[in-house]
């Protein structure tokens, strides 16, 4: 029962989290990306206060606090150091190699931590980081070592946010502990707007579909957090990794993108690697 609500709630996380990069992305078209990823960060941090207060939720401990922080931070500085390796142009490696670093961290945390899991489940996370990598369109670039090393630590940093968000959420206090981390990971952003001198608002016609790019990223997270307390933390990690998935397909849905074979065969091979997973 366990697994099975794990399944489901890492299932919401890809699509909360590919929903709101496909807003992203829209907002982007129009706005620095900085100021996107700023914005949506403090609009998930009052939702996620919000949420608190209407249920009432306990003050967690310091040390959970700690831990949901520092996933925070290291969430904000993994964004930063993406956007540094998009803006080189090779969107197409950079994007899915990230997801495959910080979808495999928190499988190899829950070896040390959980022991392996079925081997079927092994067999989809497998399966589902492929998928991952096709998705993205089958990433047929090369990266400069500059390139790679920014790319290496977006997904490391991604990765620790898994491992962090779950430490910080296991008492229970979801909603207090995701604020922490997205209000430092915000203040974060802020600075770095500051220093950059970046606009620190989109323009008023792009702030609503912004605003809805941080209401499912809030909710992509707590999702994610949901997964990992109900179940174990490679589950929830892999299947809310393949967020890319959602995010292409509604790019077919609503843009009229095509999908490439790759991501066809990626399509397909999520839908299996589900399948194992949830067997």
């Amino acid at each position: 029962m366990y697994e099975l609500s794990a399944l489901f709630f890492g299932l919401l996380s890809a699509l909360s989290w590919g929903g709101g990069d496909f807003c992203g992305g829209l907002s982007t078209r129009r706005a620095d990306p900085y100021t996107v990823v700023f914005v949506a960060e403090m609009v998930g941090a009052v939702l996620l206060a919000a949420l608190a207060l209407i249920f009432r939720e306990a003050m967690p401990d310091l040390v959970h606090l700690l831990w949901a922080s520092a996933g925070g931070l290291l969430g904000a500085v993994g964004l930063l150091v993406l956007y540094q390796a998009l803006a080189s142009g090779h969107m197409g490696i950079v994007a899915p190699l990230t997801a495959v670093i910080s979808g495999g961290m928190p499988v190899l945390f829950s070896l040390i931590t959980d022991g392996l899991p079925a081997p079927l489940q092994l067999a989809g996370f497998a399966l589902a980081l492929a998928a991952v990598w096709l998705l993205a369109g089958g990433a047929g670039e090369t990266l400069t070592r500059r390139d790679l090393v920014y790319t290496l630590i977006a997904g490391v940093s991604f990765g620790f946010y898994f491992v962090f968000i779950d430490a910080g959420t296991s008492a229970g206090n979801v909603f207090w502990s995701l604020t922490a981390a997205r209000a430092l990971g915000g203040l974060l952003l802020l600075a770095a707007i500051v220093v950059m001198r970046r606009p620190l608002l989109p323009p008023r016609a792009v702030l609503p579909v912004n605003s809805l790019t941080g209401v499912l990223d809030a909710g992509g997270n707590l999702f994610f957090a949901l997964a990992a307390a109900v179940g174990r933390l490679d589950v929830a990690a892999i299947l809310a990794s393949l967020y890319p998935g959602v995010t292409v397909l509604l790019a077919w849905g609503f843009l009229g993108q095509r999908l490439n074979r790759p991501q066809a065969v990626g399509v397909a091979a999520a839908l299996a690697a589900i399948v194992l997973i949830a067997a």
